[in-house]
């Protein structure tokens, strides 16, 4: 069986704390590839604020130099909601040949409880959770920790600094920063 990992997520900027969280799973785990999987709209957070194209192009940049890493837009073209359950029994189905790691920040892994169907969920799924500054990686389902460089970056932040003109150098990946620009997203500021 293939061993893949899931990083899902909205990647409203994806960012280079994405990239050190899929990385050192796919080596702690041997994983053979982690795809990264951009959410249309997150049951557990608002709307994304870019709309799905802008992502995936974004995603895909921050991912290319990696040839472990793959996108997959099963979520972008389904639309609406994205339930984690239905990804995982989609994805079951047309990669049978294929055993999934999820991998979640320790903020999620404290909310599992609260995730639709989470208990027939982690049947179908192994989960991974990562430290995240915090947070602990305490819960009564069936988690593999995995440590990994502590890199407080989140896609908010990023964001929230291109809005207030500040730098994001090494913060998302080059050639997404000059997406960024090129599509003017997020406030952003040519002296930036």
């Amino acid at each position: 069986m293939k061993r893949v990992g899931i990083l899902g997520g909205t990647f409203d900027p994806p960012h280079i704390g994405h990239l050190i969280i899929a990385e050192e799973v796919r080596t702690a785990l041997s994983l053979e590839e982690v795809w990264f999987i951009p959410t249309y709209t997150p049951p557990h957070k608002n709307a994304s604020q870019t709309e799905a194209h802008h992502r995936i192009q974004m995603t895909e940049l921050a991912i290319k130099s990696n040839p472990n890493f793959k996108l997959n837009s099963i979520e972008i073209e389904r639309s609406g909601k994205s339930y984690t359950i239905e990804t995982i029994k989609k994805l079951n189905l047309l990669h049978p040949d294929c055993d999934f790691y999820f991998i979640i920040g320790a903020d999620m892994v404290e909310y599992l409880p609260n995730w639709h169907q989470v208990d027939e969920l982690v049947k179908l799924v192994q989960f991974v959770g990562v430290k995240r500054s915090g947070y602990e990686l305490q819960t009564e389902y069936d988690i593999v920790k995995v440590d990994i460089p502590l890199i407080d970056i989140s896609s908010t932040m990023v964001r929230e600094r291109l809005r207030n003109n500040k730098t994001v150098n090494y913060i998302v990946p080059e050639a997404v920063f000059a997406y960024i620009r090129g599509e003017s997203l997020y406030g952003f500021k040519q002296s930036n």
